[in-house]
């Protein structure tokens, strides 16, 4: 009981140590020199993979291969 009576102390008055970050002034949006961040147009397509149909493949032989106890002999 000690124990946890000074595990939740410790960590309860840890959070007080530090002292808080100041803060930071935000640029004023109506500022037209204000800095912001590079904005970069990229294709909504870019990167992916042409998808075409294939043709039919065995499915007997598929399905027999990924079976429970597949490579076994009847």
């Amino acid at each position: 009981m000690k124990l946890n009576l000074f595990m939740v102390l410790g960590v309860f008055l840890s959070g007080c140590s530090a002292p808080p970050l100041p803060e930071m002034p935000s640029p004023d949006p109506a500022d037209p020199q204000a800095p912001a961040a590079d904005m970069r147009d990229k294709p909504v397509m870019a990167g992916t993979a042409a998808h075409v149909p294939v043709g039919l493949k065995p499915w007997k032989e598929l399905n027999d291969s990924v079976a429970p106890g597949a490579g076994r002999s009847p």
